[in-house]
């Protein structure tokens, strides 16, 4: 091959972007120039190229000398190419650092912010929790209630920590006074309208002796009207309480019943007898002009009597996930009424357990039972 083709042949290669395998022959003449110029050629394409595998791996450092100090318009733009990728190689650097830091600030920000949840969390819980211990500290002990009423049983099972529904019994003279009180909503403020409700009711019985349970409630919606509404014309609040109010006198058997929304049930061999109560909540209006209606029932012996609050009725589930309704309920108490307090106890709460299912509790219950 003669050196012409030679060179033709590196020159090929060169253009397929394939470096020669084999060294260009230098000799004196004009061909030899031609072959030192293509060597150059050659020598400076390897530096390129290893260059630009450097800057590509990169290394921003990386030397590369020009074939002329200013000829070389290549040689310049690859300097001016690994200048300005070092560049902007440190200004995402710092772009990266800035946001990483931001990052781990938010990050601490979130964990500060959770340990601040979780700290007023516990101290709501807390407060909750002692909330019930006062509110268990206003309902009568078993003992209490076995003492004044030996056949009676009561089934309360708060929705919340604390609840909105709440018993009362007092003895006023010969009568055994008791109560299943519905506040409005359940948890805290339920509890505190509780608070109402029962200093309300001890008010009346304990302080100024009414054993009526439509004098009572008459007394007991002033006080109540006058928490909730004292210097608030203008911002009437519209909580109360519903509630039915029994006065039993055990020697007689004669029992009154006054209501406020919520009946009263008598089971009797079998049969539900059911009261009407007045359809207004406590505390919700004005005092003057309301009488409570009062129904006087002669109990005999045997006979089952029941003051509830919603909660048991307006529980859903079952098939179709519906309310529980008035109507079961009513079939549910004729069908315990015959079997022990405890074991009604037992059974109301079977059956509230086997209806809910896996839905949730909605409301606070509360059941009261007595045998005449």
């Amino acid at each position: 091959m003669t050196p012409v083709q030679r060179l033709r042949s590196i020159l090929l290669s060169l253009g397929r972007g394939v470096f020669p395998r084999t060294r260009v022959r230098i000799t004196n003449d004009e061909v030899g120039d031609m072959s030192r110029a293509l060597g150059s050629l050659i020598d400076g394409l390897r530096r390129t190229t290893d260059f630009s595998h450097a800057v590509a791996a990169g290394d921003f450092s990386a030397d590369y000398q020009p074939l002329s100090e200013e000829e070389d318009m290549l040689g310049h733009a690859l300097l001016k190419m690994r200048d300005e990728l070092g560049q902007r190689e440190r200004f995402l650097e710092m772009k990266v650092a800035e946001r990483t830091e931001e990052v781990v600030r938010q990050k601490e920000e979130v964990e500060r912010q959770s340990r601040k949840v979780v700290e007023l969390y516990k101290n709501v819980t807390d407060s909750i929790r002692y909330a019930k211990r006062l509110q268990d500290s206003i309902l009568p002990p078993e003992r209490r209630i076995r003492e004044l009423l030996p056949e009676a049983f009561v089934y309360y099972r708060p929705k919340d920590i604390v609840s909105g529904d709440f018993y009362w019994i007092e003895r006023v003279g010969e009568r055994i006074l008791f109560a299943a009180v519905d506040c409005t909503g359940h948890g805290v403020p339920g509890a505190f309208m509780s608070l109402i409700g029962h200093n309300g009711l001890n008010q009346a019985a304990k302080e100024r002796g009414l054993a009526r349970p439509a004098d009572v409630l008459r007394e007991l919606n002033r006080t109540a009207f006058e928490a909730l509404h004292k210097d608030r014309e203008q911002h009437l609040i519209r909580d109360g309480m519903d509630l039915a109010l029994c006065s039993y006198d055990p020697a007689s058997r004669v029992l009154d019943y006054s209501g406020a929304n919520n009946p009263l049930y008598v089971v009797r061999e079998g049969e539900t007898m059911a009261y009407a109560p007045n359809k207004v909540a406590i505390g919700n209006f004005e005092p003057q002009g309301q009488e409570f209606m009062q129904h006087t029932v002669e109990l005999k012996p045997g006979d089952m009597v029941y003051v509830f609050s919603d909660g048991y009725a307006d529980q859903f589930g079952g098939p179709g996930a519906r309310k529980f309704l008035y109507r079961r309920f009513r079939e549910l108490l004729v069908e315990v009424s015959a079997h022990s307090p405890d074991r009604q106890r037992r059974m109301l709460h079977d059956a509230f357990n086997a209806w809910r299912g896996a839905h949730e509790q909605v409301d606070d219950i509360l059941v009261i039972g007595m045998r005449a």
